[in-house]
């Protein structure tokens, strides 16, 4: 495919992201066009969010986290780029995963779309303990995110989580609301497919086994686990159990979002 016509990908990066190779890499498999991009860049307007059709907040500690998960780069998307980001949302696609994920809920971009508002947080996990493994997750099947409506899963997906606050937190009318309009997306299940609060299969706590949502636009998704660590085959320990046909469920969320923009370039 001529590169010029490929969805351009902005993959963001801050001090201490260290997840947006992999990233950038799942949008390329995808047929996208990446292009990692420093924040800096953007507030001295040296780059531009106009440039992209899909923007990227991959994992870490941006900026340590010294003050909280994500939420210096949470300030900085609502007082330097609030403009770029505000006319981005009108028509982009984004997705924020584990730290960026953290970034959009401190944004305000999640769950409600109203930066510089934050209606929900991302604590500490019930265990106290920061938790690295793989987990199975289920797709409501009734989500509202425009780029997932025919993922292909014949049951739980398996991705990994690597974070210490994961837990969603809300208050009950925001969770309500979510949960009316089809922003949960994706869910911690047990080992019969379950929704489930209970550790280890939900590795944090979050109430209604929450692990990704979308905004009410259905076009930034924000999510615990990492799909960038399931886009290949080998990355699977039972990568020799796998059917020839086997597309990485990972792999899939990158491939419809690219799909998505391209239908839109």
């Amino acid at each position: 495919m001529n590169e010029l016509l490929k969805p351009r990908v902005a993959v963001l990066k801050a001090p201490g992201i260290n997840c947006d190779e992999e990233t950038a890499y799942g949008f390329e498999m995808s047929g996208g066009r990446s292009e990692t991009v420093l924040v800096e860049d953007l507030k001295s307007r040296e780059k531009s969010l106009a440039e992209y059709q899909i923007i990227a907040l991959s994992g870490g500690f941006s900026y340590g986290d010294d003050l909280g998960s994500g939420k210096v780069l949470a300030l900085e998307l609502d007082s330097y780029l609030g403009n770029q980001i505000q006319r981005f949302t009108e028509s982009g696609l984004a997705i924020g995963i584990c730290n960026g994920f953290q970034v959009l809920v401190r944004s305000g971009l999640l769950p409600m779309g109203t930066l510089g508002e934050q209606k929900a947080t991302l604590d500490r996990n019930d265990s106290g303990k920061f938790i690295s493994r793989r987990i199975n997750l289920s797709i409501d099947a009734n989500n509202a995110c425009v780029f997932l409506q025919d993922l292909k899963t014949t049951g739980p997906v398996e991705f990994q989580v690597a974070h210490g606050e994961g837990k969603f937190v809300t208050d009950s009318s925001t969770l309500f609301q979510i949960e009316e309009t089809g922003q949960v997306v994706f869910r911690y299940v047990d080992r019969t497919g379950k929704a489930t609060q209970e550790y280890p299969f939900n590795p944090n706590g979050s109430p209604h086994a929450v692990a990704g949502i979308i905004d009410p636009t259905g076009r930034i998704l924000g999510l615990m686990p990492h799909p960038e660590r399931s886009i290949d085959r080998y990355q699977y320990p039972n990568e020799d159990m796998l059917p020839d046909d086997f597309v990485p469920e990972g792999l899939q969320i990158f491939q419809r979002m690219v799909q998505y923009a391209k239908e839109g370039v």
